[in-house]
């Protein structure tokens, strides 16, 4: 094994990495011992010595070269393939594309990045049928005056910050002592700055001070890039602290919910806020309404709040939530198009929702319509499961959207991402965002068992898992992100196969479903970064359980917790740990990522959460009133709390009714 360990000193006037023995560094490599296969890499110890007499400052890079034809680099949540260099990128929204030669912004053939941007500490790529990578831990402390890596068991001093780098220039995963963001730093899509001087970033050796760092390597076999899975599923293992104790199940869900009810439901629109705010100059509340059927508000708020009403017995809670259901499905529709108009302002239905000016073309939205029909489902079927209550008109309006949904399919089978106005016909495709339809139609068929269409959903499927899941890049779905990867429409694909599974017994649905469960953990936090910035690090906020939303915007935030019912489903069929304890991370991060009491994250009534939380100082956009940064925005958005919410009040709360396990998480022990 061949490891490259260059440095680059603060002192250097450059930005070059130069060999060890230029800096006035050493490094000593013990033999390595292991096969470099998932559950037992490579495992390298090197030593790193200042053999100066005066204090060194900089990032050291340790690189692993490999042979390579064809690379697909995977640094889990930052970089998934090329992330999109290979296609145009003079788009609004920047994110880290890899190309290669001397690209313009915003992209590189080489990337470096502090470790608390990924989800996983380790750097991958997948080329010519095997997957090269490496892991080591996200930072260092200093116990008893003496600089090691952290390890979960470890609650010392916190020292600096370690990174990851990928070269698509030299054929290199890399693994750094400090960091570096570069060439640019990615705050969030619409906020970009270049690479800065070495500063607080470096990691400092005294004079003949030496550092141990501990590397696993992997080299090994895989028939596709999903193998890097494998890999991820052992450093989770290795490196996971569950989250910190929140509130039981049954608190979550009245908390939120209440919350929602109270402070967010507008009775003229028949709806709920996109963003409430506290105003300080009235005591009262100010409102962003920017109005949709789903997506981030509409029918992804109200379903999960008719759902939690129906658990709580809470009748004008209900209420509320069906004026809303009922309110889209009576006037949404496009006679035009046959399709749904996606947003409403001053009392007129449009396409124009906010996320309008940023689209390439316009038309309706496959991910809302979708979305739209699966949450008007879910409330059809708890309002007959939990009152007996038959909503005919909501299938009949399903079923007429779905059949025009079904006639836009291309010849790959392919749902379009963005539909007519005039005729409903299909715009534009290659994107996963029509994984919402995928999931309506395997939905509706399991509800009402009508297998008329179940060839066509086998072949739709058999599409978004060879085009999209099993290359491990998933794009396209959010509006707001130009076809950046992202972790939001693999949550349409996994619900879809589910029902799928469901209605057919066919265990490669099942098979799909934890491919589809791997991309989307690679998203998903593991451990709980050391946050640094309030109100995130003074509540003790944990990121296990949280998955980032997208490379575009590479927040934490909560839509992944609408996926319990899908990982109880899976460990019912199969006894699988892994998944079972990933379905209880997200259950723990919902259960302590809101205002359990007023202002716990420093704004707000009980209940109120937000869609962003900044896992990352590298992401913090948002400030105190004296103008200091916070790592949360101060408002109630709905959507987020619904989320949590969906995750809590369906099949998981009569799981803890009758498998006990509501006894268990309220004990903690769930968590351990």
């Amino acid at each position: 094994m061949n490891l490259l360990i260059t440095a680059r000193s603060r002192a250097q006037e450059d930005t070059e990495y130069k060999a060890l023995k230029e800096q006035g560094l050493s490094a000593a490599v013990e033999a390595a011992t292991g096969t470099g296969r998932p559950r037992d890499p490579f495992r390298v110890r090197i030593g790193i010595t200042n053999e100066g007499s005066e204090a060194w400052s900089g990032v050291i890079h340790i690189e692993l070269p490999f042979a390579q034809v064809h690379p697909r680099f995977f640094l889990p949540a930052f970089l998934y393939g090329r992330n999109r260099g290979e296609a145009p990128q003079n788009v609004p929204n920047e994110f880290p594309r890899l190309r290669e030669g001397n690209p313009s912004r915003p992209s590189s053939p080489w990337w470096m990045v502090r470790s608390d941007r990924l989800s996983h500490p380790a750097a991958f790529a997948y080329d010519n049928g095997k997957v090269y990578g490496l892991c080591a831990s996200p930072y260092f402390i200093r116990k008893d005056g003496v600089i090691q890596q952290w390890n979960p068991a470890a609650e010392e001093e916190f020292y600096q910050y370690g990174g990851y780098s990928c070269s698509l220039a030299n054929g290199t995963v890399g693994y750094t002592l400090g960091y570096e963001n570069a060439p640019l730093l990615f705050i969030k899509s619409r906020l970009v700055k270049e690479r800065a001087p070495l500063g607080d970033n470096g990691f400092e050796l005294a004079a003949s001070e030496s550092v141990m760092v501990a590397l696993d390597v992997y080299d090994y076999e895989a028939e596709s890039e999903l193998g890097i899975n494998e890999a991820v599923e052992e450093i989770y293992f290795r490196y996971h602290q569950p989250p910190r104790k929140g509130s039981n199940i049954q608190t979550a869900a009245s908390d939120l919910a209440g919350a929602i009810s109270r402070y967010a439901w507008l009775p003229e629109d028949k709806s709920y806020s996109t963003f409430v705010y506290e105003d300080p100059g009235t005591g009262g509340y100010r409102y962003n309404k920017i109005l949709s059927i789903s997506w981030t508000d509409g029918l992804t708020v109200a379903t999960p709040v008719l759902m939690a009403a129906l658990r709580l017995g809470d009748e004008p809670m209900r209420q509320q939530a069906l004026t809303c259901i009922t309110n889209i499905v009576e006037h949404s529709l496009n006679p035009a198009s046959g399709l749904p108009y996606e947003a409403y302002q001053d009392g007129k239905w449009s396409i124009r929702g906010w996320w309008f000016d940023g689209m390439r073309t316009p038309g309706h939205s496959a991910y809302l319509c979708g979305q739209a029909l699966f949450y008007i489902l879910k409330a059809y079927e708890f309002e007959k499961r939990c009152k007996a209550v038959v909503h005919e008109e909501w299938m009949e309006f399903v079923e007429r959207v779905l059949l025009r949904l079904e006639k836009t399919k291309n010849s790959d089978e392919e749902y379009p991402a963005i539909l007519s106005e005039r005729t409903g016909a299909g715009l534009e495709y290659d994107s996963f965002s029509g994984a919402w339809c995928l999931a309506a139609l395997a939905y509706y068929s399991w509800l009402t068992g009508d297998k008329t269409r179940l060839d066509s959903l086998r072949r739709s499927e058999r599409h978004y898992y060879q085009t999209y899941v099993k290359r491990m890049e998933c794009y396209g779905a959010p509006l707001d992100a130009d076809k950046a990867p992202d972790s939001e429409g693999i949550l349409a694909y996994i619900k879809a196969v589910r029902f799928l599974h469901a209605l057919t017994g066919d265990d490669l649905y099942l098979d799909h479903m934890r491919d589809a469960l791997g991309y989307e953990f690679s998203f998903k936090f593991g451990y709980n970064s050391p946050v640094k910035v309030p109100p995130l690090s003074t509540v003790g906020w944990s990121s296990c359980g949280g998955s980032v939303t997208s490379v575009a915007n590479p927040h934490i935030h909560p839509m992944s917790s609408n996926l319990v019912d899908e990982l109880l489903y899976y460990v019912r069929q199969r006894n699988d740990p892994y998944i079972r304890q990933r379905m209880q991370d997200t259950v723990g991060w919902g259960c302590q990522t809101y205002n359990r009491f007023d202002r716990e994250f420093d704004h707000g009534k009980t209940g109120w959460m937000s869609e962003r939380f900044c896992h990352s100082e590298g992401l913090v956009t948002e400030k105190y009133s004296d103008g200091t940064p916070a790592s949360t925005w101060f408002c109630l958005m709905p959507w987020a709390g619904g989320s949590v919410i969906e995750g809590l009040v369906g099949d998981y709360w009569d799981a803890h009714e009758r498998e006990g396990l509501r006894a268990a998480a309220d004990s903690g022990i769930m968590n351990e």
